[in-house]
């Protein structure tokens, strides 16, 4: 998704003298020529018609920005220093503390630098910090408030196209629809694969939409729009225009319905049979939620989300949640289409194998012979899991 390359920022400048222009050059960690920066477009009203060097006291090598290109030409994002955010009044180390003991991170609302654009060969990038030097200069042109709204919506609409082209939809078969009955079969596991994988890719766009404007003001409107919902949008523009209160959620088409209407009972209250179905737990699930849960007690908490320990934690995680998914209930009262939980398995395959190769790499690392019993006894276990995996996948292919 983004690249975020704040932390890697040594200094640099934005130049947005020339009204629907702006250049720039920053100079990152690690690298010896600077970003050029070639973008269409103006900076918020605070910044506009200047020119803005800012410096970053404690810059750090970053691989990731080594991998962006010289020349940054493309259109402009938001560009502000005085965009409203929470800023952690802790150090790093403390707010680890902080959520080890399940404690709220104390923070204040500050000004942040916020640099955002997008390149045409590297998508979006972006800046945000709160500590950083800046000097700014006077104004050769003014920006009013019309035209500020007015590059706002300009932004809102590269936002929204970049995350098009992130999401990439499958577009709509209307022959499916138009087709008998036989062609409205259930899908096999290649084509809930690639529906997995665009519901991977909407995931992470959310997150990315969430992390900008969950603290605008119009949060639910800009969520929608740059997501494309536009359905969301109308039922939002409905509730205005006839004015009710009623909620909307705001994250619309993105969450499915699990449950059909008949789950409830006409008087409103839920079916008896809820609490047994909830109950009711698959083998191989109840294996995997308990090896991930042991994993905690048997690895230390690693700085790096990248380091073995992270990685372990992480797939067996992942694992224990997608068999919760497609197993929960599979003894008759739930039962998804083979081809969807045939993707599934598949692609907990592929976390098993990294957890076996994560778990391998701490055992060749460990010191301590009761830790190294420990982490072969639970990679055993984990390959159990890989071939309870392997035999069910078995078994749904010949029925």
């Amino acid at each position: 998704m983004a690249w975020r390359v704040d932390e890697a920022v040594e200094h640099g400048l934005i130049d947005n003298t020339v009204e629907g222009l702006t250049t720039g050059r920053i100079w990152l960690a690690g690298r010896d020529e600077p970003l050029i920066l070639s973008l269409n477009g103006d900076c918020w009203r605070d910044l506009a018609g200047t020119v803005l060097e800012f410096e970053n006291p404690n810059p750090r090598v970053c691989p990731e920005a080594s991998e962006l290109d010289t020349e940054q030409t493309g259109i402009i994002g938001d560009v502000t220093a005085s965009r409203k955010a929470r800023v952690p009044e802790i150090s790093e180390e403390e707010m680890d503390e902080c959520e080890r003991r399940g404690q709220e991170i104390p923070f204040q609302w500050s000004n942040v630098l916020y640099i955002e654009w997008f390149s045409e060969i590297n998508g979006r990038v972006l800046i945000e910090a709160a500590d950083y030097h800046l000097k700014v200069s006077a104004s050769e042109w003014q920006m009013d408030e019309d035209q500020e709204e007015a590059q706002k919506l300009a932004n809102l609409s590269a936002m929204r196209d970049f995350l098009a082209q992130v999401i990439r939809r499958a577009e709509p078969d209307d022959s499916a629809e138009s087709a008998p009955d036989t062609a409205k079969s259930e899908l096999d596991e290649f084509e809930w694969e690639e529906r997995l994988k665009e519901s991977d890719r909407l995931s992470d766009a959310y997150q990315e939409v969430l992390e900008k404007y969950i603290d605008d003001h119009d949060s639910e409107r800009k969520e929608a729009f740059v997501m494309g919902w536009d359905g969301l949008l109308g039922a939002m523009a409905e509730r205005e225009e006839s004015g009710e209160d009623e909620d909307f959620d705001d994250e619309g088409d993105f969450r499915e319905e699990w449950r059909d209407s008949d789950d409830n009972d006409e008087d409103g209250e839920e079916d008896e049979d809820d609490e047994d179905w909830l109950a009711e737990s698959h083998p191989l699930q109840t294996r995997a939620r308990e090896v991930a849960m042991r994993c905690f007690d048997l690895v230390s908490r690693g700085d790096d989300k990248d380091s073995p320990a992270q990685r372990l934690v992480s797939d067996l995680m992942q694992v224990s949640a997608k068999l919760a998914g497609v197993l929960h209930g599979y003894d008759g009262t739930y039962e998804p289409e083979a081809g969807f939980v045939l993707a599934v398995l598949k692609r907990c395959l592929n976390w098993i194998n990294d957890a076996v190769g994560a778990c391998g790499e701490l055992i060749a690392t460990a010191d301590d012979p009761d830790a190294c019993a420990s982490l072969e006894n639970l990679r055993d276990e984990i390959f159990a899991i890989r071939d309870g995996i392997i035999e069910l996948r078995r078994e749904l292919k010949k029925s």
